[in-house]
């Protein structure tokens, strides 16, 4: 007979079910695990730790009260104590990572260093996903060193969730670039995620990153988040027709490996037939 779980792996199984929660089913995976643990101290425990975890890694999308946008949960925006940054706003709120709801908003901070560099690339970016993604959310965020360089990250995410027809998908993109506004050019930085969960009568995940390096032109403010956007569009615009492309390739050849289109005879299965067969067998045996 096998040893009974420790609580320790209970831990470690019950973060990982819920760090590897699909697009758009936290919930689901939430109450399955409740519904194996039958645990809900150890469960409220660590499901708020790996929920915290999970969000910031997804960039869960979030409301909060007075913006007409809304702010994605990062670890760029992350104040500690679950309050987070939003610096469309300039506001700081509390965070429910398992309820998913804002309160608390205040005041916060802006980098004064950065801020004309980080609002022209928020109006350009922004103005950017949406024209190009649905359901888009972005959050821009901007900092600066003692010696007067400029660090912006530009954050995207954009979902798709379907669960009529079993299916739900998430983009992630984060690019980055640090400079001094006397330099001429420096390195953007981008890392590009998808995710998709196909779960009819099976379960199918496409998981794919890419990462990207180019080389941005800084001048002024403005010119220089057009420049941003630019090299942005370009690069997802390649990486998404490669997407569509391999899974276009992949419908035809890998999925339909995975299941044969006729049995060995070669011939299609009357299953009325079989199930018909079944029921004879039930009432023959009940005479």
């Amino acid at each position: 007979m096998a040893e009974p779980l420790s609580r320790q792996d209970k831990t470690r199984i019950v973060s990982n079910f819920i760090l590897l929660s699909p697009p758009g089913e936290f919930n689901e995976v939430f109450n399955d695990v409740r519904g194996l643990l039958r645990d809900d101290g150890l469960l409220k425990e660590e499901a708020g730790l790996a929920a915290a975890r999970h969000n910031k890694e997804q960039f869960i999308p979030c409301k909060i009260e007075g913006s007409d946008r809304k702010v994605l949960i990062t670890e760029h925006g992350d104040q500690g104590g679950d309050r987070f940054y939003d610096p469309h706003t300039k506001q700081t709120f509390r965070y429910d990572h398992l309820r998913k709801e804002a309160s608390d908003v205040k005041p916060g901070k802006s980098d004064k260093v950065a801020e004309p560099w980080r609002n022209a690339l928020d109006t350009e970016y922004f103005s950017y996903i949406q024209k190009h993604f649905t359901n888009g959310t972005t959050s821009v965020y901007g900092s600066s060193t003692p010696d007067g360089s400029i660090r912006l990250i530009a954050c995207t995410e954009s979902h798709q969730f379907n669960a009529r027809n079993f299916w739900n998908g998430r983009w992630r993109s984060q690019w980055s670039v640090s400079f001094q506004p006397s330099q001429k050019t420096a390195e953007l930085a981008g890392i590009l995620k998808v995710q998709v969960h196909y779960y009819e009568e099976g379960n199918v995940q496409l998981v794919t990153s890419k990462e990207v390096k180019e080389t941005l032109n800084i001048t002024s403010e403005a010119e220089t988040a057009k420049a941003f956007c630019q090299l942005v569009m370009s690069a997802e615009n390649e990486y998404q027709t490669a997407i569509t492309e391999n899974y276009q390739t992949m419908s035809s050849t890998t999925f339909k490996a995975l299941r044969r289109a006729l049995p060995i005879t070669k011939a299609k299965i009357d299953w009325a037939k079989i199930a018909g067969f079944g029921i004879g067998k039930e009432l023959k045996k009940a005479t």
